[in-house]
């Protein structure tokens, strides 16, 4: 009881901080263009947090530098709620891919709820054979360099989920990437490229008809969408955990009662279906988090990707 009063009254806190800017405006800073997953995120949650809130919020896309210009706009911002950055795990990915970044994920910014999963699917073309991911190992180590995959270009997640799983299956692959990702998925489907990560939604419609093969997903767990198909995990490969995460952060020092405030607006927003439906449709899982949730899963994924992107001497176009 004594902790819920303490959440009632930092909640309240929160409010009153708004509340002393009537002219407030509530920014969530999109780090890409328009159409994008963290987009349909952002727009679909909007009008909700500003009912909420009760204040105007709005959504700036900010694209460059692989999200990064957003992402460091965000972070250099004033600690006081108003400037919500509309992350993922691609800028844990980013901000250690270019030199000149000005920003740590890890340091500058206050988590404070997850938005949306979305699944990667590792796939292989039909004529080369290859039915499993044992199929895949055995290949690439045979014949190091044979194996062909593409990406949507270097530094991409599906680019850096296909560096984790050489680094942790020890095979050998030659990476082609793309300047995004129709190019990417049209030469795939016509076998221009053995293999690849897709978003599972998009290639299970592949895999249905016949024209790719489903290897296994890269999700802690099997997807509804494609419960056939078996994670990593299951298969032996433990440290291939290479799902997309979408989630929201404030400046570092965003008052923890701000922080709170939003952590909740969030969690009640995430849990409503028409969300959930806005969201599938979009090929991602609505799912929230506490700041403390979040944190824990960037400690954790930042020095991940670091690594791999170190042993890999990957650096950004």
């Amino acid at each position: 009881m004594k902790r819920f009063l303490l959440t009632c009254v930092a909640c309240l806190f929160a409010v009153q901080v708004w509340a002393q800017g009537s002219n407030t405006t509530v920014k969530i800073i999109v780090p890409f263009t328009p159409g994008t997953g963290m987009d349909t995120i952002a727009r679909t949650v909007q009008p909700r947090l500003a009912e909420k809130l009760g204040l105007p919020v709005v959504v700036q896309n900010m694209p460059g530098a692989s999200g990064n210009i957003g992402a460091e706009f965000v972070a250099k911002s004033a600690a006081d709620g108003n400037t919500i950055l509309m992350g993922a795990n691609t800028m844990l990915m980013a901000s250690q891919l270019y030199k000149t970044t000005s920003y740590n994920p890890v340091k500058d910014f206050a988590p404070v709820s997850m938005g949306a999963y979305g699944t990667l699917m590792l796939v292989a073309h039909p004529s080369t054979g290859i039915k499993t991911v044992k199929d895949l190992v055995a290949i690439s180590r045979a014949k190091p360099g044979f194996i062909t995959f593409g990406s949507p270009g270097v530094g991409t997640p599906h680019h850096m989920a296909m560096e984790l799983f050489k680094l942790e299956t020890k095979a050998f692959m030659l990476h082609v990437p793309y300047r995004g990702t129709a190019g990417y998925t049209q030469d795939l489907l016509a076998g221009e490229l053995m293999v690849g990560f897709l978003p599972i939604h998009v290639a299970q419609g592949f895999v249905k008809s016949g024209k790719l093969n489903a290897l296994a997903v890269g999700s802690p767990k099997r997807h509804p969408v494609a419960a056939d198909v078996p994670t990593f995990l299951e298969l032996g490969y433990k440290e291939i955990d290479v799902d997309l995460w979408y989630a929201f952060f404030v400046p570092v020092k965003t008052p923890a009662a701000t922080v709170n405030k939003l952590s909740s607006d969030f969690a009640s927003i995430l849990q409503q279906q028409a969300v959930k439906d806005i969201f599938s449709r979009a090929g991602l899982d609505a799912s929230h988090s506490t700041p403390e949730e979040l944190g824990a899963i960037v400690a954790k994924d930042y020095p991940r990707w670091g690594r791999v992107i170190q042993l890999k001497g990957i650096v950004a176009e």
